[in-house]
């Protein structure tokens, strides 16, 4: 009850518009300076480990030392951005990584919390990042959500 209370809660604050983005950014625990920008996502989730143990993305998804990402997604140079938006993606027909408007059909979310259904929706591959964990906590996943229904700008 507690649980659907607070998701109720943020659901809410979704709806309410961008006058509710600092409390998201309050929800996000071990990254707390996270906003619903890009840049603060690629600093904050991409390129950097945060307090639970959760590894950067850029600990696969970088070009750095020469080595050639996965998927060719390098998600710490400046390319990141045109590498998500409206991208297809490698792994999965009919797949786009991130869809302006739409998280709920933008393949980076279904990736990032690790989607088995429906079968529109069900991942190649596994949940990222990659492993058993730890995985994005709900409150960074509501503000990656939020900068998608937000339009994905490049800011």
């Amino acid at each position: 009850m507690r649980l659907m209370m607070r998701l109720f809660a943020v659901t809410a604050c979704i709806a309410a518009g961008a006058g509710c983005d600092e409390k998201l950014s309050s929800l996000t625990g071990p990254t707390p300076d996270l906003d619903t920008t890009f840049r603060s996502i690629q600093q904050n989730i991409f390129t950097a480990t945060d307090s639970t143990g959760r590894a950067a993305c850029t600990s696969c998804h970088t070009t750095a030392g020469g080595r050639v990402p996965p998927v060719g997604m390098d998600l710490g140079s400046s390319a990141a951005y045109s590498q998500l938006v409206n991208v297809p993606s490698r792994n999965k027909p009919g797949a786009i990584r991130v869809i302006p408007g739409d998280p709920e059909n933008s393949y980076l979310v279904h990736k990032l919390e690790g989607r088995t259904s429906p079968e529109s929706q069900k991942i190649v591959g596994d949940r990222m990042p990659r492993g058993t964990g730890p995985f994005l906590t709900e409150g960074q996943m509501r503000v990656i959500k939020r900068w998608i229904e937000l339009g994905a700008l490049d800011n």
